[in-house]
């Protein structure tokens, strides 16, 4: 497989993306049943079933734009249902389900740079070739697309889950108004990560407030890697 056709170079990154989103959402949800709220799963949420997952724009047609122009590859899926006032601690409860998304990430990311450095210890130090190196790159893309993942999601603004956190620890009478935010939370999205930037170079969000701390955090998977390889 050649690694510069572009059918390769989309695979080795909408497949990662999309496991790493569907684990993310189902997360929230088996957080949400734990404490009391089983929406998610009476509305068939709890399913590794992409197809259950999958917004057309968040899922598709965003990361397959990004992957074909060679830029980093970011997505979203459908927010699996939460009711509040269906956990028993309500405020408290959206907090740990927010976090859970994160959480998954990056437990997947710790489990991935294992395979990564064991994999490495199996080639002999340096990365497979063949079919091999398809699923290495899978890995690798992996486990790049879940640390961004989990730190991207917590930006502290609606309607990441670094939003719903920042509402749980918010006195009450501003909860109720930052909540409100979140209804304006997917042309929100679209103006910060997109607009702002195209009007105002260096207020790149991704670039300059998500990079640093997620390239961070990779050094550290990076180095589990290395440590096992």
């Amino acid at each position: 497989m050649n690694p510069e056709n572009i059918v390769y170079r989309t695979a080795v990154w909408i497949i990662p993306l999309v496991i790493a989103i569907v684990f993310h959402e189902v997360a929230h949800g088996w957080m949400a049943k734990w404490l009391g709220d089983p929406t998610a799963q009476e509305r068939r949420r709890l399913s590794f079933n992409p197809i259950r997952h999958v917004d057309p724009i968040g899922t598709v047609i965003l990361p397959l734009g990004l992957a074909i122009a060679g830029a980093p590859v970011f997505g979203w899926a459908k927010p699996v249902p939460v009711i509040a006032q269906r956990l028993r601690n309500p405020r408290w409860g959206m907090v740990a389900v927010a976090l859970a998304g994160p959480g998954m990430n990056l437990a997947l990311a710790t489990l991935t740079a294992i395979a990564i450095g064991a994999a490495l210890a199996l080639s002999g130090g340096t990365p497979p070739t063949g079919m091999a190196a398809f699923v290495f790159q899978n890995l690798v893309n992996f486990l790049q697309v879940n640390v961004f993942l989990a730190i991207f999601n917590l930006l502290p603004m609606p309607p990441f889950d670094g939003g719903h956190v920042v509402e749980g620890l918010l006195p009450r009478p501003l909860a109720a108004q930052w909540a409100k935010i979140g209804q304006f939370g997917f042309l929100l999205l679209l103006f910060v990560l997109v607009v702002l930037p195209m009007i105002v170079p260096s207020a790149d969000v991704v670039g300059r407030i998500v990079g640093p701390p997620a390239q961070a955090v990779l050094n550290v998977f990076i180095a589990l890697a290395g440590a096992i390889a």
